[in-house]
């Protein structure tokens, strides 16, 4: 799939940003489990173009004396996340799960939350009667939100692992705040689905009425492609292994028929309220004797968007940029950069790289896709015109003739509409109008139609976009260059 990334020369922040023309990906993958493994799926990105004459890094300005000092934004972005990436995480599941308890007592362990806070929180819901509250109203800071035990709005909060910061958002499990679940759930780029392991409850949470199934297809549609769930309340049933098989046996039939991967969904065996297997792996030796995974912030950490490999073909591209897939015609920020294996602020013409995206849902990504500026759109079309050679072929090639068409990644069935004219060799002149049929060794101008969009430019003004080749019977009949949108 390509990306092409168009952009206008603008003086910002000191430096000239080159005209990014598209990006062609070569293949993207999906980065899996909450984000383990690396899978290859059917689609692959292709082009990133950038501009032709303008394939260099963004070149320093000087500023006259009467230009205002410029904040460098990117450098301070960098102090502030200490060069690490940004993550959006939604926390969902059905109302008492233990979502609030499970992170705010991850907070706290990770130090976000001092101890003498933590105390009073503990006194305060000694007081109240809720004493097991005490580590959700980390989260849950409303009076109402404590007096009735329940999250009623998104709580926000940030926290930081080894790679990440992130960004969390504990949504409402209650049904009568599902709107408020969905605003959470719309700006998140991975999601925890906590489930209560207790007997009966998380029956009651997965079966009808309950929040599971809506909040895992909720967060699906919405783009999140990444799950951990937290099997929770585990010390409730003793660690026991078969409980927790039963329940990642339920819950993965119908996260593969939300549109989950099974690779991209991982599960962790936790205890909220006693904190187990959530910052460190677990000691106990019930869970050690049949879990060796990771504990519920290592498999966070793992957590990113979705990755497409390719080439830029022309300008370049930075890390928080926003693109433009065509087709499918949606938007996405970069929020990593990978070359030859590391980790990059930017990358130029000519680079071969790995896109992190999120803010799209990698089912509308396909073969063939261009990723562009999204103030210059790569053109995307199903019929276009070209001048083609036809090569040696033993058929004659008629109107109505069904061929493959072959260009940068992209294999993609098309038809021959219209023969409108053969061309002199040598000169290019029409010899002869709309013939009835083209043969071995002939120039001609004809009309091609796709059955999917592609992403395609002329000829004469991007050439890797603009030139292609017609396979029939599995041999190339004929290469061409498109002339016409």
């Amino acid at each position: 799939m390509g990306f092409e990334v168009p952009c206008v020369i603008t003086e910002e922040n000191g430096h000239v940003n080159t005209p990014q023309k598209g990006l062609p990906i070569e293949d993207a993958s999906v980065t899996s489990g909450v984000l383990e493994t690396v899978s290859k799926p059917a689609l692959s990105s292709q082009v990133v173009q950038v501009s032709e004459e303008q394939n260099t890094v963004p070149t320093p300005v000087k500023k006259t004396s009467k230009t205002k000092p410029q904040i460098d934004v990117k450098a301070e972005l960098e102090k502030r996340q200490g060069g690490k990436q940004l993550l959006n995480l939604v926390v969902i599941g059905h109302v008492d799960a233990g979502k609030s308890t499970l992170m705010g007592h991850l907070l706290y362990l990770l130090g976000n939350v001092n101890k003498r806070t933590m105390h009073k929180y503990e006194q305060e819901s000694k007081k109240a009667g809720k004493a097991s509250f005490a580590y959700a109203w980390v989260l849950d800071e409303t009076g109402e939100e404590r007096e009735r035990g329940v999250t009623m709005d998104v709580g926000m909060t940030k926290f930081e692992t080894k790679t990440k910061v992130i960004t969390l958002m504990d949504a409402p499990g209650h049904k009568d705040f599902i709107p408020n679940m969905i605003t959470g759930a719309a700006q998140a780029d991975v999601a925890i689905l906590v489930v209560d392991a207790s007997r009966g409850e998380f029956e009651a949470g997965f079966e009808t009425g309950g929040q599971t199934r809506e909040h895992g297809l909720l967060v699906r549609s919405l783009g999140v492609t990444q799950l951990a769930v937290a099997v929770n309340k585990m010390d409730q049933v003793s660690w026991q292994q078969e409980r927790f098989q039963e329940i990642t046996s339920k819950l993965g039939q119908f996260l593969k028929q939300a549109g989950f991967k099974e690779s991209d969904v991982a599960y962790i065996p936790t205890s909220g309220l006693g904190g187990e297997n959530l910052v460190t792996r677990s000691q106990s030796s019930d869970l050690t004797k049949w879990y060796q995974g990771k504990c519920l912030l290592e498999q966070i950490d793992q957590g990113s968007g979705f990755c497409v490999t390719g080439k830029i073909e022309a300008g370049y591209i930075q890390v928080g940029e926003r693109l433009l897939a065509m087709p499918p015609n949606e938007t996405c920020t970069a929020k990593g950069i990978t070359l030859h294996d590391e980790s990059v602020d930017w990358a130029a013409a000519g680079d071969h790289v790995s896109l992190t995206l999120t803010g799209m849902d990698i089912i509308k990504i396909n073969v063939g896709c261009v990723f562009c500026d999204p103030k210059e759109p790569v053109k995307v079309c199903t019929r276009f015109r070209a001048r083609i050679l036809i090569f040696n072929i033993e058929i004659p090639v008629t109107k109505g003739f069904p061929v493959l068409l072959h260009y940068q990644t992209v294999s993609e069935p098309a038809t021959i509409r219209r023969l409108l004219s053969v061309l002199h060799k040598s000169t290019g002149e029409v010899t002869k109008k709309k013939p009835k049929l083209l043969t071995k060794g002939q120039n001609a101008l004809i009309e091609l139609e796709t059955q999917r969009p592609v992403a395609v430019e002329l000829y004469k003004d991007f050439k890797e976009l603009g030139r292609f080749m017609l396979r029939y019977g599995g041999s190339t009949i004929a290469a061409g260059v498109i002339t016409e949108v």
